[in-house]
């Protein structure tokens, strides 16, 4: 009996019956991922970077998949995208007075989704005082994320890093409240501020299927993989210039579309599947954060983020790491529904990277959802990772079967009901 052969007895006779170890091969084999992966990491696609035609090439191509699979809308959808928009506000000018003095362009910020911001005293902006002990882009950060009204004054012992503000003015999904940051020592009793700026509205989309449950139509597991990459730069050497991102991520988007179509199958799932195919994460995780907006995350039961698995894990064929292992049950539920396989579940072995909270698993995991990642991806000598050189041809496509297959069998507790992971901790923000 040869390797390969080894693999997929050791995880059909996880799967149980005969019956049920033939149906898995049958809708999860080496030439269907190769199939799905061509086309994703194929020239065709540009890169799949964000606002560019190659990634609108890819969304088609899921949702076609979906389709095939016979998945439904999510929520009131008219179709498997859910579309959005980002806003970019492009700086073109500020000015302003403090009791009636003028105030240097160079010492106004503006974060705003506002084309022109007026405000003063009768405005009704919080007045918030950022003095010269403080750390200013962790107090910065916070007066952000209340998104009220404010003008801040930052002490002028801060000007070294003042600029550094302009972070907070990224693209955003949804409308804020604005704040104005002011490099000043004044707290004034009159003010005066306006701001211009371009408002560009840049359409996304994420390309959700779902299989509703039977039993347990109001508790949702999520199976998700970004579909967006890093699109196209100067040729290289050899004359390259497509950043084709197969390992990152049309290996875990191939993933969730294959276990789109097993699942739709199989019917055994007692509980909502949701199968998930994010845009924007490599330019801010932005496709995650909105889908987190529209869903309950009381009764998100649990969530398979898969990453980067067309390659060997450190520990070689038949393993992959779960991010935040610690945090949860969740890899050992998975692990006990592979009992009598040799496929492995481990802990991520690069915790010093932060993983956990890096990837589209982030926003429901900071709402205490058991949301993990599952990866191969060795972080710390990853030879091809965001390298023009992510090509099919670096990947092994039985391997990466055979991870599918695993993350199909081990999910088999979860998806019918039988099991629930223990909650994460909440981030407090």
């Amino acid at each position: 009996m040869n390797f390969k052969k080894i693999i997929a007895f050791s995880l059909l006779s996880a799967a149980g019956t005969v019956g049920y170890a033939q149906k898995i091969d049958q809708l999860i084999n080496a030439t269907e991922t190769e199939r799905i992966e061509r086309v994703l990491a194929s020239d065709e696609m540009e890169g799949r970077r964000t606002f560019m035609p190659g990634i609108d090439k890819a969304a088609d191509f899921i949702a076609t998949e979906f389709q095939k699979s016979g998945l439904q809308f999510f929520g009131g959808l008219n179709s498997y995208k859910q579309s959005f928009e980002m806003i970019r506000a492009k700086f073109i000018s500020a000015s302003g007075t403090m009791n009636g003095l003028e105030v240097q362009k160079e010492n106004i910020i503006a974060v705003t989704t506002q084309a022109q911001l007026k405000l003063d005293e009768k405005s009704g902006y919080e007045i918030i005082v950022i003095d010269s002990a403080a750390n200013l882009q962790t107090e910065a950060a916070k007066l952000v994320e209340k998104n009220v009204k404010q003008l801040v004054l930052v002490h002028p012992a801060q000007a070294k890093n003042f600029r550094r503000l302009t972070r907070f003015k990224r693209d955003r999904f949804d409308t804020r409240e604005p704040i104005l940051f002011v490099l000043t020592s004044a707290v004034p009793s009159t003010f005066s501020f306006e701001a211009i700026h371009e408002i560009l509205k840049m359409p996304l989309a994420n390309v959700i299927g779902v299989l509703p449950g039977r039993s347990k139509k109001d508790e949702f597991v999520i199976f998700s993989g970004h579909y967006d990459h890093l699109g196209i730069t100067k040729p290289n050497a050899a004359g390259d210039s497509i950043y084709n991102g197969a390992n990152d991520d049309a290996a875990g988007t191939t993933a969730v579309v294959m276990l789109a179509n097993y699942f739709s199958k199989m019917k055994n799932n007692e509980r909502t599947l949701l199968f998930v195919a994010f845009t924007a994460e490599e330019v801010g995780g932005f496709g995650s954060q909105y889908f987190s907006k529209q869903i309950n995350p009381d009764k998100t039961v649990a969530m398979f983020n898969i990453e980067m698995i067309g390659t060997e894990s450190k520990w070689g064929k038949n393993s992959a790491y779960i991010t935040g292992y610690e945090r949860s049950d969740f890899g050992k539920i998975l692990q006990g529904n592979l009992e009598g396989s040799i496929f492995r579940f481990e802990p991520d072995p690069y915790p010093t990277q932060n993983l956990f909270y890096r990837s589209d698993n982030a926003t429901l995991a900071a709402l205490g959802v058991p949301a993990h990642t599952i990866s191969t991806s060795k972080m710390d000598v990853e030879k091809f990772y965001h390298t023009l050189d992510d090509e099919i041809e670096t990947l092994d496509m039985q391997n990466m079967t055979e991870i599918i297959k695993a993350i199909a069998i081990s999910s088999k507790g979860i998806i019918s009901g039988k099991e629930t992971p223990a909650r994460v901790e909440k981030l407090n923000r």
